[in-house]
């Protein structure tokens, strides 16, 4: 990149002086090490000084490496995993004013009847567990192992036995459009008497009375009676911080409670992985826990871990190191087991977890081992290897090797850029050709509306109820979860579908993915496309990243470079080289600034009048996309001064007006983009891709931002005629290659980035990979793979 006079063409020359930067916030972390997620001090709801009484708000579809600390939801200072202490009125957002679900509360169902179906398998197959151990099966193995290893005894060697393979489904009848879920059975809401009772223990202790009807709904009956019994329960609500629990502990009980108090340190074990799962993390190493638990003040934490896991709070795990030096054990004495010796000397990590994102991983592991080993033979029912070849043989080049390879395999994995899109909507087409069932899901509804360009099927709007209606239309991962979208399911829950491709994979956390995997029925395919130098998901786990390192399947690589100067720039971002691009039509421009405070005026010039006269894209389809909601020059400061701008009125609805940008996150984790319509008595009324939607006024300051300016978690899975990237002095600390890959790419036709990071930029791109994420989809898939010779 350079800052030739294609810059000076595209924004105004810099003012001769610049306000002095306000101080800025905490540069939001990239996706956090176990014991950055778990660092004391970094605590914050939606906003970073929000108190406990603030709900988390609609940054809750970013990502970890946005955060500002644990507490904020998936993406450092947005949450894009739900923290399980949630309720179906995230969900309450209507997509219509009639009585009609929302796409999100149909997905909310859809997730709920998944885990009770995963739950009821998981209980079928052992009676009850003593406590300590909700997890049945390999989970319950591995407890004991770990139990039996603190003891100095042999571990239980079933706990790496590899496990039975699920029962097949039944052959199924014709298949059906599965009708729109019925709608959930609202939480019912908290008697106005135990509401009432909850207040009086929170005034008591000096917390908030406002968070009298979410404890009361989110600890049950007798709420009361427990948050005086236990007032640290009171981290089981969102946005709340360990140090306001302290403080509402001692204000309850006195002298009776200290850090080192049992129940403050389970409390604690379990908020500290709940903040890690905010940051990407399916499970804790022991170690990284422990020293969070220090940080905090614990006294004992190995004791406080050990309490949890003996309450049954949290699951422990011990996973073979696969890397790691292989240790000669003694020998066996007479009568000994040897094989159980070298098993004990085996390297292990020991890990600690919530069983929500344990049942998800071990579900997804399950389902991709179902996958793989269940490709249907050529029977004479589908298909046969000829049929595939020719299909193959009328493409060219990596789709051609795509559609050989699905021909074969139950799993493929296929990775590439926007352009490398063309391939698997080759293999759809070539799969639809060929008699099957094809489903093709993207990631957002843009990148929906790109696939069915690419594929020539449309979009699936959800209004289609014929039987496989939805066939071989492009749908949202969402849609086709809540049954909205796609091609419906047959008798026993499974997807009507014989092939399965999904784009935008790096997105799908484990949860989705779990789900996806779950509906697939016995001999379907599945292929996950995706970019792989993208952010990966807002939720916890790296799904397509373990998929790939496990090496459990093939998987092409796209040969198909994206076009144009801001695909030569983000090619060479992807191996890690920031390099100057020629760019004679101004598509790629950098506009070097000072401070925060010129930041923010360069952006809004460049929005506002250069982008516009010098490329021709107008403001409303120019994207800004910044590190971090906080800061100088965060989404915060930046869509304060773009409304300013371009939509100003005095927001006399929650801070809105007709014509606003905004970001719409009904639930943790899901982000709709779309535009204020009007707002009257029924609440505020949005156009979110295509789709009304009505906000209650209640809802409104937790679940509607402003969207002029958006996070790059925010940003994934969509793209622009033109993107402006604002990079501020005080966001240097969160850039990563990932990041800036995934900001760059937004852009089809111009980038501007307007930096003040210096040597900080290329510095990123060259020295700072992804931070890791730990989780064990990884360890859990590779022992149910086929041996291979």
């Amino acid at each position: 990149m350079s800052t030739e006079s294609a810059a000076a063409e595209v924004a105004e020359p810099e003012a001769p002086e610049a306000a002095a930067e306000p101080e800025a916030e905490a540069a939001p972390e990239a996706d956090a090490t176990p014991e950055e997620a778990a660092a004391p001090g970094e605590a914050a709801g939606p906003d970073e000084d929000a108190g406990p009484e603030e709900a988390a708000g609609p940054d809750e579809d970013a990502g970890p490496e946005e955060a500002a600390g644990p507490d904020e939801a998936p993406e450092a200072d947005a949450t894009g995993a739900d923290d399980g202490s949630g309720s179906a009125a995230d969900a309450e957002d209507k997509a219509e004013a009639g009585s009609e679900l929302s796409e999100a509360e149909a997905e909310l169902a859809a997730q709920r009847e998944l885990r009770q179906r995963i739950e009821e398998r998981k209980a079928a197959k052992e009676g009850p567990l003593e406590a300590g151990a909700k997890l049945q099966g390999t989970a319950a193995d591995l407890l004991a192992a770990v139990r039996a290893v603190e003891s100095g005894e042999k571990p239980v060697a079933s706990a790496f036995r590899e496990p039975q393979p699920v029962t097949p489904r039944r052959p199924a009848p014709e298949p059906v459009r599965r009708p729109a879920p019925e709608a959930p059975a609202a939480p019912a809401e908290p008697a106005a008497e135990a509401v009432a009772a909850v207040a009086a223990v929170l005034s008591e202790g000096g917390a908030p009375a406002a968070l009298a009807p979410r404890a009361a709904a989110a600890l049950g009956e007798g709420a009361d009676e427990r948050l005086r019994e236990d007032p640290w329960q009171l981290l089981r609500l969102p946005g709340v911080r360990p140090e306001q629990a302290d403080g509402f502990a001692r204000a309850l009980l006195g002298d009776a409670c200290g850090p080192g108090d049992e129940r403050r340190g389970r409390a604690l074990t379990v908020w500290l992985l709940e903040q890690a799962a905010l940051a990407g993390h399916t499970a804790l190493d022991a170690d990284a826990l422990t020293a969070a638990l220090g940080q905090r003040a614990v006294p004992d934490p190995e004791e406080a871990a050990q309490g949890a896991l003996a309450e049954g709070d949290v699951l422990v795990f011990q996973d073979a190191l696969e890397d790691a030096p292989q240790e000669a054990p003694a020998a066996a004495p007479d009568g000994e087991d040897a094989d159980c010796d070298a098993e004990a000397a085996a390297p292990v990590r020991v890990l600690f977890g919530l069983e929500r994102y344990a049942m998800a991983e071990e579900s997804l592991a399950d389902g991709l081992a179902r996958v793989i080993n269940s490709l249907p033979k050529d029977d004479g029912s589908g298909p046969d290897a000829e049929a595939w070849e020719s299909a193959a043989s009328a493409a060219s080049g990596s789709a051609a090797e795509l559609i050989r390879a699905v021909a074969a395999h139950g799993l493929v994995l296929h990775t590439g850029g926007e352009a490398a899109r063309a391939e698997p909507a080759a293999l759809v087409a070539a799969a639809r050709s060929l008699g099957l069932r094809v489903c093709a899901a993207a990631h957002t509804a843009d990148g929906q509306r790109r696939l069915a360009e690419h594929t020539g099927t449309g979009a699936d709007d959800g209004e289609g109820a014929g039987a496989g209606e939805g066939a071989g239309t492009a749908v949202t991962v969402a849609g086709l979860l809540s049954g909205r979208q796609g091609p419906g399911r047959d008798a026993d829950g499974a997807l009507a579908v014989d092939l399965l491709v999904v784009l935008d994979a790096p997105q799908l956390d484990v949860e989705a993915a779990a789900m996806l995997v779950e509906s697939l029925p016995d001999g379907a395919r599945l292929v996950l496309s995706g970019d792989p130098g993208v952010l990966w998901s807002a939720g916890p786990g790296r799904v397509f990243a373990d998929v790939l390192a496990a090496r459990a399947c093939p998987q092409v690589a796209s040969r198909t470079p994206d076009p144009g100067p801001i695909g030569e720039l983000v090619s060479g971002i992807g191996v890690g080289e920031l390099t100057e691009v020629a760019a004679p039509d101004k598509e790629v421009v950098i506009v070097p600034v000072r401070d925060a405070a010129d930041a923010i005026r360069r952006t809004v010039q460049l929005v506002a009048d250069s982008v516009p006269r010098a490329i021709g894209v107008p403001a409303e389809h120019t994207q800004v996309i910044t590190p971090g909601h906080g800061g100088a020059a965060g989404t915060r400061a930046l869509n304060a001064a773009l409304k300013e701008r371009l939509n100003p009125g005095p927001g006399r609805f929650g801070g809105f007006d007709p014509g606003d940008r905004v970001a719409h996150a009904p639930a943790p984790g899901r982000t709709a983009l779309g535009r204020v319509v009007r707002a009257d008595a029924e609440g505020l009324h949005l156009e979110c891709d295509g789709a009304p939607v009505v906000v209650a006024k209640e809802r409104v300051e937790q679940s509607v931002r402003h969207a002029w300016a958006v996070t790059a978690h925010q940003a994934a899975g969509r793209r622009w005629p033109a993107a402006v990237v604002v990079l501020p002095g005080d966001a240097a600390a969160a850039l990563t290659r990932p990041w800036v890959y995934a900001a760059f790419s937004r852009a089809e036709r111009h980038l501007s980035v307007v930096q003040g990071v210096a040597q900080a930029l290329p510095q990123a791109v060259a020295e700072r990979p992804a931070k890791e994420r730990t989780t064990r989809l990884c360890t859990l898939l590779r022992p149910q793979l086929p041996e291979t010779d």
